[in-house]
Formats: structure tokens, sequence, C-alpha cells
């Protein structure tokens, strides 16, 4: 993963925005309400008032991009925070792509501040490069001694505001080498009073979701849709429907995946589809249930494997593993989850008088509805637009492969006349059932140690649903047949485990399968902590002394290492409360590494007691240690949440939760505290959105084996443990 953006790259992206994009032009192109209204680049539009605007390549689902990306252009251009405010970009993936994905424009695996790191500080170093040499050339002054600090362009005994420069600056040309301002000079980046832009409007109610669009004479569209993956509609009977006061009509999608619904508002809507009564062909749906599909995994952890992730001496390792000393061994078993966003899915779209298409959308990955519409409509790219709203959060569950309900509402509206906007609205049900799900996994671990406990051996097995195969992403996501997703911070671990084999085994897929907050590490740094604290105990020896001993060798071990140790010392490891437990887990996830002290009460049998959770955070340079914080608090809930209660179970091929009352997100009262602790850094700025979540479970359970439970198989709450 790099995190630098070449002069070059830069000036490709302003060469190909500013052809479309001038004084009084907008980033999609449209006219601009002042003339003195610039681009400068193809990330900063400034007005005459000097209201500086931060276009932001990232959408907004609460993880904070929207802050981040604009702190580094008002740190590099010399504004303050309440001078900068933020819009979406347009969909344009040549300009606005992901730098880690391609040509792809995208928001996911915890790359927003990864990949624009450099790509926004150049962009705000032009912008103050190109108002600066305007100032000078008005002034007569040598450029060298001016800058831009408080929104003013001062030096050489004048100051005037920066929009007094814009039409200028802009015909100015960028630099290919702008001056990054250095560490020492920075006012907000590292800033703990930074507070993000995006709260304000989300208290005030002026935020606008996905689920505020209202588009006069809009439809409301939602469908009713096959109880099993892979049914199709053989027919439906509507006439129970049109009692309901405000239905339209019906008909099925094109794709004879369920009935579309339409009505005046969303009431009528929901109300006319739970009237209307389907016939559904089920002849190649799933009929599956999940206890069929633990045992297809289980199965297939006890033969061999198919792909040999990390090309061991698998015949020798497991040689090694039954002539060591001493044996530890476990078999684990996680469920499918649901992603299960306070926001469900939904989206508007509408026909514009020139017979372009407009999407209102929480676009997560705005490329993969953009191309399909592109086909679905018979249109050039140009004809398509995606307006990005505020999404009320995802967890990956709005960026699939095939842009699932982007095109299912494509499908909706293009059997209409198009005269009249279509809003598609999931419920919560439709979410909770909707298909895409974590993938349920599998591993076999055998660890053998020698007579003073040091690991001799380490042989891994996993088995489990590919989330990559078979979709647009398998061609640079798979290697040899190994989905990476499945064993990433397995495969790729700091440990220096010595005689590591590590196997892999696909299993057929019962549902939709989907990247789910930290994807693969979700369970490998489950079963990795929980090993080694395993491994630990037999070896008589302090779990996080343990693991010390197996980070040496490499940056990232010591970086992995420096988080633990803090972890330790901040949580007050091996000093709990009286009566208390802890436990400890630390991983590498998304180039951040995190480890946390979770400190419990009560007992398995009366009830667990989430006491205090203590979080060590190094991603790189803390650009809003705020946004860091939150994200790592949430990562920890979700993760910790998830583990405790959560699953998705089949009867039948059709998912038995439908809500929250059975698939129950945490609650307020589950964790009395959660402390986290930045660790100081000179790195380039890594992930944040997912790390937290890893370690969080594996430290809960740790915990939990010091009062003699050990969780192999989640949910917790369905193997042996309870919570108060």
């Amino acid at each position: 993963m790099t995190t630098n953006l070449s002069r070059r790259g830069f000036l490709k992206s302003a060469a190909a925005v500013t052809a479309v994009l001038y004084v009084g032009a907008t980033p999609d192109g449209a006219a601009a309400a002042s003339s003195s209204e610039a681009m400068l680049n193809p990330f900063v539009k400034i007005d005459s008032n000097g209201q500086i605007i931060a276009i932001i390549k990232h959408f907004e689902k609460g993880q904070g991009p929207a802050t981040g990306l604009s702190t580094l252009i008002a740190e590099e251009l010399g504004v303050t925070m309440d001078q900068i405010g933020y819009e979406f970009a347009p969909s344009n993936p040549e300009v606005y792509n992901n730098l880690f994905f391609g040509p792809f424009q995208g928001t996911g695996g915890s790359t927003a501040m990864a990949n624009s790191w450099m790509q926004y500080r150049t962009a705000g170093a032009n912008a103050r490069e190109m108002l600066i040499k305007a100032a000078a050339k008005a002034w007569e002054v040598d450029a060298s001694g001016l800058d831009i600090q408080g929104g003013l362009i001062i030096g050489n005994g004048k100051s005037s505001p920066l929009g007094d420069f814009v039409a200028a600056a802009a015909q100015i040309a960028p630099s290919e080498t702008p001056r990054l301002r250095e560490a020492s000079e920075w006012k907000i980046i590292g800033n703990e009073s930074t507070r993000r832009l995006d709260s304000p409007i989300k208290v005030n109610g002026q935020a606008k979701f996905g689920m505020d669009v209202h588009l006069p004479n809009q439809m409301v569209v939602m469908i009713k849709r096959t109880p099993q993956r892979g049914g199709l509609v053989a027919g439906f009977d509507d006439s129970a429907a049109k009692d309901v006061k405000g239905y339209i009509m019906a008909m099925p999608l094109p794709t004879n995946h369920g009935v579309a619904v339409y009505a005046d508002n969303t009431w009528a809507a929901m109300q006319a589809r739970n009237a209307i009564d389907v016939e559904w062909d089920m002849s190649a749906a799933e009929t599956r249930s999940s206890v069929e599909i633990r045992d297809e995994v289980m199965a297939a952890l006890e033969a061999a494997p198919v792909y040999n992730v990390n090309q061991a001496d698998r015949t020798g390792i497991a040689g090694a593993v039954d002539s060591a000393a001493s044996l530890v061994e476990k078999t684990f078993y996680f469920p499918l989850l649901a992603h299960a966003p306070m926001e469900p899915m939904n989206c508007t779209i509408e026909q514009t008088a020139e017979g372009d298409i407009v999407l209102h959308d929480g676009a997560q990955m705005p490329t993969g509805p953009h191309m399909a519409y592109q086909q679905i409509f018979q249109l050039p790219p140009e004809k398509i637009h995606i307006k990005t709203m505020l999404a009320g959060g995802s967890f990956g569950r709005r960026a699939t492969p095939d842009a699932d309900y982007q095109v299912e509402a494509a499908l909706a509206f293009v059997d209409t006349d198009r005269t009249r906007p279509v809003k598609l609205v999931w419920d919560r049900e439709d979410d909770i059932r909707g298909g895409y799900y974590r993938p349920a996994t599998g591993h076999k671990v055998r660890v053998g140690l020698d007579t003073d406990g040091n690991i001799t051996a380490w042989e891994h097995q996993v088995a489990g649903q590919s989330i990559m195969k078979g979709t647009a992403f398998e061609a640079f996501s798979v290697k040899d047949g190994v989905d990476h997703s499945t064993v990433e911070g397995l495969a790729d671990s700091p440990y220096a485990i010595p005689n590591m084999a590590v196997g892999l085994t696909d299993t057929e897929k019962a549902t939709s399968v989907l990247w789910w907050r930290s994807v693969g590490h979700t369970h490998t740094a489950y079963v990795m902590e929980v090993m080694m604290d395993m491994a630990a105990k037999a070896a008589g020896r302090d779990p996080v002394a343990f693991r010390l001993a197996y980070l040496t060798g490499s940056k990232d071990a010591d970086r992995k290492a420096a988080v633990l140790k803090l972890a330790a010392e901040k949580g007050n490891w091996g000093a709990p409360a009286a009566g208390n437990v802890q436990g400890i887990a630390v991983h590498k996830s998304f180039g951040s590494f995190v480890a946390e002290v979770v400190e419990v009460s009560g007992t398995p049998v009366d009830g667990i007691q989430i006491e205090k959770v203590t979080a060590a955070v190094d991603c790189g340079i803390a650009v809003n240690p705020d946004v860091i914080r939150a994200q790592t608090e949430g990562a920890i809930g979700y993760g910790i949440g998830h583990a405790m209660r959560d699953q998705i179970t089949l009867d039948g091929g059709a998912v038995e939760q439908s809500n929250f009352p059975d698939y129950e997100p945490l609650r307020i009262s589950d964790i009395k505290a959660i402390e986290t602790h930045i660790m100081p850094s000179a790195e380039a700025p890594t992930g944040i959105g997912e790390p937290g979540t890893p370690p969080s479970a594996p430290a809960l359970a740790n915990a939990i084996a010091q009062l003699d439970v050990q969780v192999a198989e989640l949910p917790m709450s369905e193997n042996g443990v309870s919570f108060a």
C-alpha cells in the first residue's frame, strides 16, 4: 500500500479537471453562482468571499473523511476549519478515483486518509502557491516573502483576504513541486481541539441523508423479494393492494427477483407490498439450513486444504506439531453476520428534461452504479450523474460488487414512463434479510510447543465462503486460487512464528456474501489472538510477554509490540479491580496497529459485565485525534456487540432474523467505559474506520477464558456465556 501521489499524477488529474472546470464552473460542469468562484484544482474551490470548499472524493457514512480531508487542505492552504466547508465530488473516476482501487472511485478498506494524504496536501499547497503568486503579481513583490495565515495573504507589510485574488489565481498553472508545510508548522493536523465539520448539521437536522431525499411528484417503490436466494417470480396477484390508498401499480423486476410495488408514499408502499400475493418459482433456490452450512465448513476443515496459502511444507509442519513436547489445538466457527446500518438501503432516481439520469444516493462506490446505469439506460457516461448524499452507516453494505440496490432502483425506474422520480426504500426487515452477509467461516489450528514453552510449529486451516470469487474484483484480489480477504491478518501476520502452514478451502455460498467491517480480519484476528493466549497459558507465561517474544525482526512487528505495551500499561494489565479479570489482543489491519485490554466482572453463568476497554492505536500521523477516538470506540462496540449475541441463521434457505429484537445491536450499557490512547507517529496516516474491530472480540474472549470458559464458536451468548 502506498500513501503517496506522484507530482505527475497530481498534475494529470488537475489537467483532467481543468478541461471542464474553470472560473465560474462547479465540479459537475454546471455554471457556478458567482463569476469569481474558482476551481483551483480538482479538490479546492474558493469564492470571492474567501469561502473554501474541499471537494471530498470519499463519501461520509460517519467515519470522518469530510473532516479529515478538509483538514489537510485547510492546513496546507493556511485557513482555519471555520473557513472551510466541503462538497462531495461528482462521479468521475478519471479524476476522483481511489488511488488504491485503480480506475475506480470508491470508499472502503479504511483507505480514505491513507490514499488521500499526499493528494489533498498537494492540492492545498498548490492552491496556496497560486493565490500567493497572484497576490505577489498584484502587489509587485517577491512571492517568497508571502504566506497565507488564517485566510489572509500576508507579507511585505501587506495583508489581504485570499478571496481578493481568487479569479487571478485560477489563471495560474499549478506547480510541479509545491512546498508542503513541515510538521513543525502544523496548526490543525493533530490538533486535539479540531471537531468534525458534519456534527452541527447532524445535530440541528440540516444534514441530508439518502432517506431524506423527496423530489416533486416522486413515487416510492418497495420490493417484495424472494425469501430464499435464487427464487424467481412466477406470478403475482395485487387485488388486495388496490384497496390501499396511494397504491399505484406493481410489476415484476426485469430479472424476476422480486415484485416492485409503487405508491405515492412510503407507508402506502409498505401496506401495498404486504397485501400482494406472489407465487415463487423456488426450483433453483437455496434450501440449506445454518446447521448444514456449518457442517459443510467443519467437514472441509477435516480434509486436506485445497490451497496451500503460504506454500509451506505442510507434511513436515504437521509432523513437527505431532512430535512437539506439548500440543495446543482448537477448532473455531464464525456464523453469517448482517451489517445492519442504522439507515437501511435507499436511493432516488430521476430523468432530466435532457434525458440524463440522476441518482441521489449515499454512494459508497459510485463507479459501480455509474457503469451499471450506462448499460441499463444505454447512455454514455456523461449522461449519468450521481449526487452523493450522507449515509447513516454502512460497514461495507453500501459497496456491493453488483451495485445491488442501485440496480434494483434502476430496474424499477426503467419500466415506468420516467416522468416521475422513483425513490427505492428498504425497511429494516429487508436489510436484515437482504442477503449480503459476512461469510460463514471455520478455522482449525494446531500449535506445537517445546519443553520451554516456545512455539515449534503452527498448522492452520481455514474453510469458508469466498467474498471475491465470482465478482468483478476477483481478477486483482484472488491469486493462485486464494481469496486473500479470507486469510488476511493470518497469512501476513507480523508475528514471527516458525514453521507456520496456512491452508484454505472454499465452501459453497448459501447467501450473497460481502465484506463486513474489517473483512477477513474479523475472524483471523479472533483465532490468532485466542490461540496466542492458549499457547501462553500452556507455556506458563504472561500473555503479553509471550506475544512480545514473537514480535521481532520487522518494522511491523515493532509497531505492533509498541501498541501492545501501551495498551497493557494504560489498561493496568495484570492488576484488574478486585474480582475482575482481563483479556488482551493485538492486531494489524489496513496498515494500522491496535491493541485492546478488556476488563470484565461477573461470571459466564450469572452474567458478564464489560467494565472497561482500553485501546492503543498506531494509525500513523493522527490527523484528527477526535475522529480517531470516535472510530475506535465505534469499531470496538461493533466487534464486541456482534460477538456477544449476533448471528444470521437460515431455515430452508430463508433468513430467520428480521429486526433488532432478534438481531440485537450493542447496547449503551454493555460496555461501561472505553479509553483510547493514540501512539505518536511520523508515519503516513493509515486506516482507522475498521482496525479497532478485529482485536475487540478476542480480547473479550481471552478475559472470559480466565473464568474457565473458552469460546471458540460465536456468538458467545449461544455458546456458554451470558451477559449482565
